[in-house]
């Protein structure tokens, strides 16, 4: 029997959502393999979770989700593997557009978006175009992305800028050199609150760097086709009973909150 939504936010405090959720959908490839399948069947079935999360993330109101659907690592798969997952992401993409309309869904493209072969690269950019109207969740999918080709790229701009007389060295700041990332010039995103990582490893690869300086990390042994809208909703929970300090003090984050409920 599918959950209620009312269960599945059960414990769920609506007012302490993270703003900014990220996901690394690992674990595609051991789902198929573990069923006697090619790999390309579990990516096929990670389509299905990439609605699911999309989904209660809309019905959630969390206004940001960032998922990475392909690095720059991934170019050095096998070619069979990367033509698959190209064929799919376009595909998914195209059969999805009319849903994301519906509820208000903006698709955002992140990464070296000219290296994705044309076919697919046209249907993402058509439905990033479809849905720019859109007010809703904010959905960001990183494709031949890494985080160090986007921290590389903004040094690079900003080098650029400062050679051309149009920014000088003495401007760099945080928040300046934030503002030359990609995620930043695609809608000015939010550094991210929350990371949820599947398929039971326990490390970044090379995604968001910088805007997870002061993400709650979370690691579930669930591979990514299995990952349902009861596991996100345990992620949203335990994130929820964390503290988050950002350098402060237990008692300090205490006396804000205090001050800020009065």
């Amino acid at each position: 029997m599918t959950e209620s939504f009312e269960s599945l936010i059960s414990g769920i405090d609506l007012k302490r959502l993270p703003r900014h959720v990220a996901m690394i959908m690992d674990g595609n490839g051991r789902w198929a393999k573990t069923r006697g399948l090619p790999r390309s069947a579990g990516h096929s079935e990670g389509v299905a979770t990439v609605r699911r999360v999309t989904e209660f993330s809309s019905d959630l109101g969390i206004k940001y989700l960032t998922l990475y659907a392909f690095s720059t690592e991934n170019w050095n798969r096998p070619q069979q593997e990367v033509d698959t997952l190209m064929y799919l992401i376009g595909w998914a993409i195209e059969k999805e557009l009319p849903d994301l309309l519906r509820n208000n869904v903006r698709i955002h493209l992140i990464g070296d978006i000219q290296r994705i072969p044309e076919e697919a690269r046209n249907k993402l950019l058509n439905c990033a175009a479809a849905t720019s109207h859109c007010t809703g969740l904010q959905l960001s999918m990183c494709l031949s992305y890494s985080s160090r080709w986007e921290i590389t790229r903004a040094a690079s701009l900003i080098a650029k800028d400062a050679l051309n007389g149009n920014l000088s060295p003495d401007e760099i700041s945080e928040e300046v050199f934030n503002s030359y990332l990609h995620t930043a010039q695609t809608e000015n995103i939010p550094d991210v609150d929350l990371l949820i990582r599947t398929g039971g490893e326990v490390r970044i690869s090379n995604f968001l760097l910088w805007q997870l300086a002061y993400a709650e990390l979370f690691f579930s042994p669930l591979l990514w086709p299995e990952f349902s809208k009861a596991d996100y909703a345990e992620a949203i929970r335990d994130f929820q009973n964390r503290e988050r300090r950002f350098g402060k003090t237990g008692d300090q984050v205490n006396q804000q909150s205090s001050m800020s409920d009065t």
